[in-house]
Parts: structure tokens; C-alpha cells; sequence
């Protein structure tokens, strides 16, 4: 799949022939800096830009046999929240602030289910009781800036698991909260996503939350996949520089004070900055005239293991 934004004159390839798939029960994470393509390519997925104006896809989204991008835009409206949801990084921004939050939830549940209100009305109760939020009754006649940043994400949850999808995307569902509600959250999301079966993709930039969650890891920078891999392997058996960057410079827990957080030197090109050859030489310490000339295609080191480097590295 690829997407670019922008006019004729002025196109810029923000996703650039990203390729993976996920499974019933498993937890994919996708990483990478700010600016890489991981938002982008979620949104694409759920074809949220305005096709109209602003961008145009190539290649195909399959979801259980049928390409989305084939089907009228109009339509996707019964596939997006119902089949397929998701949840956004900033819940109070992603809430709407003038209607209470019961409101909401059951919007939700009336547009893609056949239900009279006060039953939509029972089923947001118990699912906000579900995703763990204390007086459900009472949360739902109250408006979001009147709950917590922890209890505003469950709310996100609620909303985006209420018609039990088979594939929920998460995108950094965790940012900006207080380290155990973080722990809390991603706890959660693992229950339902056993509970229910569903595929998950999880956003992030924190490598420390995929150690922990996830089952498969895509490594994206400037808008393509660089590697893909198992939690496993990706963090024993890092092949592309970019990936062993972003291992390293997960804090230590040390009694060196002097110790030095590691950084990945210069900093992620624009989209209308690249130049040819691999989208990192100008970043990475291995680099050599070939890497600057010829752009890496992504090549399979194994059998589950994938990496887009001319010359892939172990560790260091």
C-alpha cells in the first residue's frame, strides 16, 4: 500500500509500499520516530483522509478476503468502528467535549447496531463497566473534561470496542499517562484482545511497550518498512541500524550516574528531502557509497524475519 498527499505538481508519498498483515489474537506493533508514516499508514487502512482533495491510494488493503480500497467510500462507513475500529492518541481531543459521554458511546453502538436507545443505552453501561471504569451510570452523564486522562482513554476503549470488532487499531493509546495507567491500559487492551479474538495493531514509539505486548514488530522509517520481525528476534537479533538505534536508546537501569542515554544522530529527513539510495545512509554510522547510491529492497533473512539494509547487522 502506498498514499500520497498533495496536487499533481506537488505529491508527496507518505506511505511508500508497506506490506504486513495481521492475525486473529495477535498483537503487531509498529514503531519508529515521530514523522515515519505509522499514523499515516493506520488512517490509510481506515480511509479517514478526504480522497477528494488531499490524498490518493495505490495497492490493496485486504481484510478477511475483500479489498477495502475497492469499495465505495460511502460504504466504509459500515466497516469503520464496527469491523474495524480504533482508538487515538489524544482522548480529549478525540471526544467530543459538548456532549456527555454516555452520548457517545451509544452513538456508537445505535449507528452500527439495530438497537432501540435504551438498550444501546444498558450496552455502553456495562461495556464502560467492562473496560473497568468505577459508576458506570455516573460516567456516562458526565462530560470528558470532567474525567481523568487514564479514565478518558477507557472511554476511547469502550467506544471502539462496543460492536466488537475483529481488528481494533491502536494509535499510541498510552501517551501521556501516568505510568501505571499506562500499565493498566495496555493490560486491558490484552484482556479484550483475548477475550474477543481480535487482531491488534499497536502504534507506538515506546519499545518498552512492545517488549511487553506485542507478538510481531514493524520497524517503519520515512514512510517504509525497514524490518519486520518477532518481539523475539526483533529485540535479540536487530538487523537494520535504524532497529538497533531505537534498542539502544531504551534507558538502562544502572548505578552509573555519568551513564549517557544513546541518541540516533541527525534527525528524520523531510518527505520532500529524500535523496536517492537508502532513506538512512545519511543517519547511519555503516553507510558506504552503495547505500547512498542504490535504495535496499526488502529482502527476507529468514523465515519470518525481514529487513530492507544492504548490508544487515546483529546487535552492534
Amino acid at each position: 500500500m502506498s498514499t500520497v498527499f498533495g496536487p499533481k505538481k506537488e505529491k508527496i508519498r507518505a506511505i511508500d509500499g508497506v506490506s504486513f498483515y495481521v492475525c486473529r489474537g495477535e498483537m503487531v506493533g509498529i514503531v519508529g520516530e515521530s514523522g515515519c508514516g505509522k499514523s499515516v499508514t493506520s488512517q490509510s487502512i481506515m480511509r479517514l483522509y478526504d480522497e477528494k482533495e488531499e490524498v490518493s491510494y495505490s495497492g490493496t488493503v485486504r481484510f478477511e478476503g475483500e479489498n477495502l480500497m475497492e469499495i465505495p467510500y460511502k460504504e466504509m462507513d459500515k466497516i469503520r468502528g464496527n469491523r474495524i475500529a480504533m482508538i487515538f492518541q489524544d482522548a480529549l481531543s478525540s471526544l467530543n467535549p459538548v456532549y456527555t459521554v454516555g452520548n457517545q458511546v451509544v452513538e456508537a453502538i445505535c449507528i452500527h447496531q439495530n438497537v432501540e436507545k435504551k438498550e444501546a443505552w444498558q450496552k455502553a453501561v456495562e461495556m464502560l463497566m467492562k473496560v473497568g471504569i468505577s459508576e458506570p451510570e455516573k460516567r456516562m452523564r458526565q462530560y470528558p473534561h470532567e474525567l481523568s486522562g487514564g479514565m478518558r482513554q477507557r472511554v476511547m476503549i469502550a467506544i471502539a470496542l462496543c460492536c466488537k470488532p475483529d481488528l481494533l487499531i491502536a494509535d499510541e493509546p498510552t501517551t501521556a499517562l501516568d505510568v501505571t495507567v499506562q500499565a493498566q491500559i495496555m493490560d486491558l487492551i490484552q484482556q479484550l484482545k483475548e477475550e474477543e479474538n481480535m487482531g491488534v495493531i499497536l502504534i507506538t514509539h515506546d519499545m518498552a511497550v512492545v517488549a511487553e505486548n506485542c507478538d510481531r514488530v514493524i520497524v517503519m522509517y520515512l514512510g517504509q518498512m525497514v524490518e519486520e520481525a518477532s518481539v523475539t528476534d526483533i529485540f535479540e537479533h536487530p538487523l537494520h541500524p535504524y532497529t538497533v538505534g531505537l534498542i539502544q536508546s531504551i534507558p538502562q537501569m544502572t548505578t552509573d550516574s555519568e551513564q549517557e542515554l544513546f541518541m540516533i544522530k541527525g534527525s528524520l529527513p523531510l518527505l520532500t528531502q529524500i535523496k536517492k539510495g537508502c532513506r538512512f545512509a545519511s543517519r547511519c554510522p555503516y553507510a558506504t557509497d552503495k547505500c547512498r547510491e542504490e535504495e535496499p529492497e526488502l529482502q527476507k533473512t529468514g523465515e519470518n524475519h525481514s529487513v530492507r539494509c544492504h548490508f544487515p547487522r546483529f546487535g552492534e
